[in-house]
């Protein structure tokens, strides 16, 4: 597919037209603007079924959110269950408590955790807790990571600067943000030592994943630690996209370092819209005095703790990380045999649970690197592999979710050989 309707099956056209006429774009989210124009009829495990019929193996996954795969039945059936008795109570119940417990068991290092329904909104109150509990007002962040699309984290880059990446987009609301290369940790220092008692947080992906797949250096994450401890500033993980799919215990875990307070999101609840604040006591306790201000109607539903409990409790009881590992690193392989048989410097870098693809052999360490790959020619394959099959993000992530197996390895790798030839061929 691509995004010229003319191509599209006959429903898909029908239905992209009508959308076309009371939805901006025909989408409900400007990520999709670029992405494939076909219209999904259902979904279940790792593919994708069309209201024309195609099938798609699933290397999106929603943008993240299904990693246990689409459906899954655990899940499902306990919201449903759940939910016969009520979705809003406007009140407490025993599912948040069971939920907030889970959390804090998986990360190990947390003591508590508020739930809302998105990542972007969570990082609105891990920065305004780090502000109010430090009494300052700058943040240090990273040039290419994400954190929302609100006006005050919202960037990007113009006229060689980082800035406001929207019209209507106030610029002014990012005056109090510091941005820095990622992985430079004696950058991170200087910035400490010219200003480190107005900096109230250092947020960060603490792996890269939503551009490039770019792991910290050996002592980045470590240095940045001490930097925040030295200097009282608060250290945010922004693992809205890492946190659950690269372990129980996110990549906090992974790396061995702890944060004070962190995001979660997409893994978190098996596809369900459900995101979490999880940190110290210290910190967190300032929401339950009333001092800090976190509110949200839905946060904590009915419907969003019965699904983060029955997803925490299938990762527990049968923890998908080494198939997942098993089938990204051989689906890496695969692709890297792929481009090598063409004659494509075909890129394919990351980690099993989450990796990039692009063309280019140039070292990445952090965004500027990345934009030294050939990105563009990657987005016009992206649009091939949907054609064939492959469900996949134009920007060259791919998730792989505990439901990738051996069917869908063989699927992904025989249509993106199709599509890889296509190109060639042209």
């Amino acid at each position: 597919m691509s995004s010229d309707s003319s191509r599209l099956l006959p429903r898909s056209e029908e239905l992209r037209e009508r959308a076309l006429k009371r939805t901006p774009g025909g989408v409900h989210s400007n990520v999709r603007l670029s992405g494939a124009q076909d219209f999904i009829a259902r979904a279940k495990g790792a593919w994708l079924y069309s209201v024309d019929g195609r099938d798609y193996v699933d290397y999106l996954l929603g943008q993240g959110p299904n990693f246990l795969g689409h459906a899954p039945e655990q899940v499902v059936d306990a919201v449903a269950e759940a939910c016969r008795g009520g979705v809003i109570y406007g009140g407490q119940h025993e599912l948040e408590v069971r939920a907030s417990e889970l959390v804090c068991r998986a990360l190990g290092w947390a003591d508590m955790v508020r739930f809302g329904v998105s990542g972007t909104e969570s990082v609105q109150g891990a920065l305004r807790l780090a502000r109010g509990a430090t009494g300052r007002t700058k943040v240090v962040r990273f040039e290419g990571h994400y954190h929302g699309w609100l006006d005050n984290v919202l960037t990007a880059v113009r006229d060689g600067k980082w800035g406001a990446a929207s019209a209507g987009q106030l610029s002014s609301h990012l005056d109090d943000f510091i941005v820095l290369s990622w992985n430079d940790a004696d950058r991170l220092a200087a910035v400490f030592e010219e200003e480190g008692d107005q900096i109230a947080a250092v947020i960060t992906e603490p792996v890269m994943i939503n551009a490039g797949v770019i792991e910290p250096l050996p002592g980045y994450l470590e240095r940045m630690r001490e930097l925040c401890t030295r200097h009282g500033a608060v250290l945010i993980f922004d693992e809205v996209i890492s946190g659950f799919r690269l372990g129980l215990g996110g990549a906090a875990e992974r790396y061995g370092v702890e944060p004070d307070l962190a995001t979660y999101g997409k893994a978190i609840a098996g596809g369900f819209p459900v995101s979490a604040l999880a940190g110290r006591e210290s910190l967190m306790s300032r929401l339950g005095t009333g001092e800090v201000n976190h509110s949200g109607t839905f946060n904590g539903s009915v419907m969003a703790t019965a699904a983060v409990v029955a997803t925490l409790t299938s990762l527990f009881e049968d923890p998908p990380y080494e198939r997942v590992a098993k089938h990204g690193n051989t689906l890496m392989i695969g692709l890297r045999d792929i481009g090598q048989e063409y004659g494509l410097p075909l890129r394919v870098a990351g980690l099993p649970p989450a990796f990039h693809v692009a063309f280019g052999d140039a070292p990445v360490t952090d965004y500027r690197s990345l934009q030294q790959l050939d990105l563009a020619r990657y987005e016009r394959l992206s649009k091939a592999l949907l054609e064939n099959g492959l469900w996949v993000a134009g920007r060259g992530v791919w998730y792989v979710s505990a439901a990738h197996g051996e069917d869908e390895l063989d699927a992904a790798l025989t249509r993106f050989a199709a599509a890889v030839a296509g190109e060639v061929g042209r």
